[in-house]
């Protein structure tokens, strides 16, 4: 990773910290995934990720500031953790999956947490990086009696799983997700 941009711009010097496929992706699954070591994003790659290219954006994620590498004793995984800026690419990631959703295919249930994220808006956008910041930065949530919303994520994904292996739509994990938030759902 450079040091130094090509230029002052704003856009030019996020592009250059996350404009490959590959670095967005990670910080996808440490985001969303909750995968902290290399196996696990290695294994767990909806796109196949390559080892190689793996270590190689960690590197440069670590390199670049948006993430932090804890190394492990002999015979124990290293792990990563998210730094604040890290943690704040979540609006970031919240925009290009809305733009996703709008302007190309998608599935419904590798998209029921987009639409969530989306529709829940900049509150639950932070709620879900105050608990990034519990547990990859150890900073305690400020309102821990909310429901997570890395619970409210990951209940509408596993709705939406089972509905695809049902034969429906997946609206509904969207629906109930809407309900456990006590929001009224778009029905």
């Amino acid at each position: 990773m450079r040091n130094e941009a090509r230029s002052g711009c704003p856009i030019n010097a996020a592009v250059e910290s996350l404009g490959d496929r590959w670095s967005l992706i990670v910080l996808r699954d440490v985001v969303f995934g909750g995968r902290r070591r290399f196996r696990d994003l290695l294994v767990n790659s909806e796109e196949g990720i390559a080892s190689n290219i793996l270590s190689s954006r960690l590197k440069s994620l670590v390199a670049g500031g948006l993430l932090t590498k804890e190394e492990a004793g002999r015979g124990r995984r290293a792990t990563y953790s998210l730094t604040e800026a890290g943690i704040q690419t979540v609006p970031v990631m919240v925009a290009l999956a809305s733009w996703g959703l709008r302007h190309r295919e998608t599935t419904p249930e590798l998209s029921v947490r987009a639409r969530l994220l989306e529709e829940g808006g900049p509150p639950l956008w932070a709620d879900l990086m105050d608990e990034l910041r519990e547990a990859h930065l150890g900073v305690p949530r400020p309102a821990p009696d909310r429901p997570r919303a890395s619970d409210l994520l990951r209940e509408a994904y596993e709705r939406a799983m089972e509905a695809r292996s049902a034969g429906a739509d997946g609206t509904e994990a969207v629906e109930g997700a809407d309900e456990a938030r006590g929001t009224p759902s778009r029905g």
